[in-house]
């Protein structure tokens, strides 16, 4: 009887990339609960609003990590959420600089290095399941 294929250990450059996607899950969760705090604590003119932003932090979060997950797996269909976040972030990011608030630079920069990562040839290999040689030791 014989195993099963085993998939291919992910690349570096993949597990970098998840590595900041993990990351920006973790701030937007961190924000999150922060905000269900002020909410509790101090409460909101506008409830549907403040309740919509708590969800809607938590469900990215979520979403990216699942994301993250089925990449590592080896999933080219979970490079759309995670580009698509990226994309929204850097919009996000441009308007904040535009409005003369430096920290927009961070979250751009974050943006376009998860961007940039996740289209190197070792990661569309990986979640394509094509078979990149590796190159011949020197």
């Amino acid at each position: 009887m014989s195993a099963a294929p085993r998939r291919p250990v992910a690349p570096v450059v993949l597990r970098v990339a998840l590595v900041l996607v993990l990351l920006e899950a973790a701030v937007l969760t961190a924000l999150s609960l922060w905000w269900l705090v002020v909410l509790v604590g101090e409460g909101s003119r506008v409830l549907a609003v403040a309740l919509f932003l708590l969800l809607f932090g938590l469900g990215v979060a979520a979403v990216l990590v699942a994301a993250a997950r089925a990449l590592l797996a080896g999933s080219r269909r979970a490079r759309g959420p995670v580009i698509t976040w990226q994309l929204l972030q850097g919009a996000t990011a441009v308007t904040l600089l535009q409005g003369g608030i430096a920290w927009g630079w961070p979250l751009l920069a974050l943006a376009a290095a998860i961007l940039v990562l996740l289209m190197t040839r070792p990661v569309v290999a990986h979640t394509t399941h094509e078979v990149v040689a590796d190159p011949e030791p020197v």
